[in-house]
């Protein structure tokens, strides 16, 4: 396993992160564990997971990743030896102050995430989505109020837009507050708009990019060669078939798994602390932590470019001129 600081914190991260969002709706509690075990048994120490996880589109229970995660913490002794993430914002239930980021649900969900992972800190806190209709001040004193009571270590936001990133940082130092440390967005080979400004940002402000969804929901992973979906999933690829058949051929060139190269592609990429891979089984996992083998010249990155070609680089470079 490869290390690194958490963006600009202090802290020290596996280059792999552990996604929990499969846990409970998708797989049962003892494939969970499997995973849970091979992970830590292969270096992996950043463990993501979310307060809703389990419930919306995840499943009919929200929380049950967060169970699964902090009774197996329980059962192996190993809260120490981790760096444990979650999230919030999503909805919790049918009451109006159950979602967002008010600082009446903030202070609701940061307690009832520590009941279910049983530990009395959350080491990265991270705002599951932008709240536009809380004021930037409300929200970040909010999580100051967490980190001075010792509850959460870090503050992450997932799925923010670049000014964003620079609205709450310039508050948060202008004013004292506690600061982004990381970004979770959608980012891999297939989806590359954040470069236009999230990714800047990010790098600006030492903030981590944590990517989720780094193999494209499956499509950078093999999906042509994969017996038993290829009918269904190469079907809808769609516009994207030519150049999924590029990427695949490419990749038997390398010697290279698809998933792993996929995921090598985002080692490489500036400000990426650590792509967040979600497996469903052991095998994904243990393709995941292989990528980090797989070294990327200017030559094979200049043809991943060239199959899967970003916004032309930045805004406003990337569209003015």
């Amino acid at each position: 396993m490869e290390y690194t600081r958490l963006g600009r914190a202090g802290a020290t991260v596996s280059r792999i992160a552990l996604g929990t969002m499969n846990f409970g709706p998708v797989i049962d509690a003892d494939a969970s564990v499997e995973i849970l075990d091979a992970a830590v048994d292969h270096g992996i120490t950043l463990i993501d997971t979310a307060d809703v996880y389990g419930g919306g589109p995840w499943g009919d229970e929200p929380g049950q990743s967060e169970r699964i995660l902090g009774d197996w913490m329980a059962a192996r002794g190993n809260r120490d030896d981790l760096v444990v993430a979650t999230k919030v914002h999503n909805p919790m239930g049918a009451g109006a102050n159950e979602r967002g980021l008010s600082s009446v649900h903030i202070r609701r969900a940061v307690e009832a995430s520590l009941r279910r992972l049983g530990t009395d800190r959350i080491d990265l806190y991270q705002m599951h989505h932008i709240d536009r209709g809380v004021p930037v001040d409300e929200v970040l004193d909010a999580f100051t109020r967490l980190r001075d009571q010792g509850k959460i270590l870090y503050l992450g936001s997932s799925n923010f837009a670049g000014w964003h990133l620079a609205r709450y940082t310039e508050v948060a130092e202008a004013t004292g507050r506690t600061l982004l440390v990381t970004e979770q967005s959608r980012y891999n080979l297939a989806e590359r708009t954040i470069e236009l400004e999230v990714a800047p940002a990010a790098e600006h402000y030492g903030i981590g990019l944590l990517p989720w969804s780094p193999l494209a929901g499956g499509m950078l992973g093999g999906v042509l060669r994969k017996s038993d979906r290829a009918r269904s999933d190469a079907e809808g690829l769609g516009a994207d078939r030519p150049r999924v058949e590029a990427y695949e051929r490419f990749a038997d060139d390398l010697g290279v798994p698809p998933a792993e190269l996929g995921l090598a592609w985002l080692l490489h990429r500036p400000a990426v602390t650590a792509p967040i891979v979600g497996p469903r089984r052991l095998d994904h996992l243990l393709s995941a932590v292989r990528a980090l083998d797989v070294v990327l010249g200017d030559s094979e990155l200049a043809e991943l470019d060239r199959i899967w070609p970003g916004p032309g680089g930045p805004a406003p470079e990337a569209y003015a001129w």
